[in-house]
């Protein structure tokens, strides 16, 4: 009766348009007063939440993934590549997600990604024959890449939570984002053929070294931080800080591309969502006590446990869940909420918690491009000008493939592990 109750209480919340920072925290604190334990345990729950050094990694890789946005580096990156393989079938769609790769390992982050690349790619693709709603979903999902190849920043709030190796769930990200970005590009090659989508012209030699050398700061940055954070010369957070000041270094004296302009718009839209994401993170620590106090995740786990014997029905049950909660709640409140209430059924049932926190993001990006709270969604409705129907109506293939790719991640656990743990 408990568990439903919170429930209910926490979706009438939010279907009264209560920020999700302030559902949760409020709830936690009323359920606190409720049960009779001090209020002053919210407080409490919050300081210890903020020290945390991890956390800094959120504000600096934001910053970066913000000025490599404002000064254009998307569309240098976009241009190198598609001059590489933009003559292969479906050559620009091709390009595209190539692009939200290598811009994903720069950033971590899925919003950054899709608008960045969004920017460049939607017009020229459109231009260029392509199908509107194709273009819209490729870049939705496109998008989703900046979560699971790492750097993420919602791995680093799942390792916050909890205090697993940030490293290795990055590790262990590598792995599925490269099969989830193969089926991708396989997807559109085979698209563009059935289409009959004309193929763009082979550039020269000439063409594609221009293009490289203008790309090349941005793919040195994306190489300094991956090696230095899989090389152990510096942790994800000091990685965040060295990739912000060598954003400034190359947009600023190198490119000459950053103006104050775009610096002081990127430090506000940095320092809006940073403020976003830890009010997000404060209220759910408060709601995390209060659950945890009340036994909730026990009783959930224990619940599963009893009910559930096999690994396949507790996945998916997860599943089930997580994609329920992505139609109300954004990528980081999932984490936020969920972990701590399914990760010690996962680990009652044997699963690895670095593998469980991996499949739990494949399961975030899901969410991150289905309606209605799909931010992806909206970047890229606002980007295209587009309505969300179209929007939402493309990503439907690529959603299927994101499913396939967690189908295989259960069923070759290595998908994820091998790289972190027998490399």
């Amino acid at each position: 009766m408990t568990i439903l109750l919170t429930l209910a209480a926490m979706f009438a919340l939010l279907l009264a348009r209560v920020p999700v920072a302030f559902a949760l925290g409020g709830l936690g604190l009323a359920m606190l007063l409720l049960g009779g334990f001090s209020p002053l345990m919210a407080p409490q729950a919050i300081l210890s939440t903020l020290d945390g050094f991890i956390l800094l990694a959120v504000p600096l890789f934001l910053l970066m993934s913000n000025i490599l946005l404002r000064a254009g580096v998307g569309n240098d990156l976009f241009a190198a590549v598609s001059a590489w393989v933009g003559h292969w079938p479906g050559g620009l769609a091709v390009a595209t997600i190539l692009s939200c790769g290598v811009f994903a390992a720069i950033s971590g982050s899925s919003v950054a990604t899709a608008a960045t690349i969004g920017t460049v790619a939607i017009p020229e693709m459109i231009n260029r024959g392509y199908n509107k709603k194709f273009v819209y979903g490729l870049l939705a999902a496109g998008g989703t890449l900046g979560i699971l190849i790492p750097p993420s920043i919602p791995m680093i709030i799942y390792g916050f939570v909890t205090e697993e190796s940030v490293i290795s769930l990055f590790l262990a990200g590598i792995g599925p984002g490269i099969a989830l970005l193969i089926f991708f590009i396989l997807f559109s090659m085979v698209y563009a053929r059935m289409g009959g989508q004309k193929r763009e012209p082979k550039q020269g030699w000439a063409e594609r070294r221009r293009a490289t050398l203008k790309a090349l700061p941005a793919v040195i940055l994306a190489v300094l931080i991956i090696s230095g954070i899989y090389s152990g010369a510096f942790t994800p957070t000091e990685a965040a800080a060295i990739g912000f000041a060598a954003s400034l270094i190359i947009t600023g004296p190198i490119m000459r591309v950053l103006t104050w302009d775009a610096l002081k718009k990127a430090v506000f839209d940095s320092m809006a969502t940073t403020v976003a994401i830890i009010l997000i993170i404060a209220g759910a620590k408060i709601f995390g006590k209060a659950i945890t106090l009340y036994r909730i995740p026990q009783d959930i786990s224990m619940m599963i446990t009893q009910g559930i014997d096999t690994d396949l029905g507790f996945i998916l049950v997860v599943t089930a869940v997580l994609l329920v909660m992505g139609l109300v709640f954004e990528a980081l409140s999932m984490v936020l909420i969920m972990t701590p209430v399914l990760l010690p059924a996962a680990l009652a049932l044997g699963f690895d918690p670095i593998w469980f926190g991996v499949y739990m993001v494949i399961m975030v990006e899901c969410a991150l491009i289905t309606p209605p709270v799909g931010l992806n969604l909206y970047v890229i409705q606002s980007v295209a000008k587009a309505r969300l129907g179209e929007v939402a109506s493309g990503v439907a293939p690529f959603l299927i493939l994101m499913f396939v790719t967690a189908a295989i991640l259960y069923v070759w656990h290595d998908l994820a592990l091998y790289i972190p743990f027998k490399l």
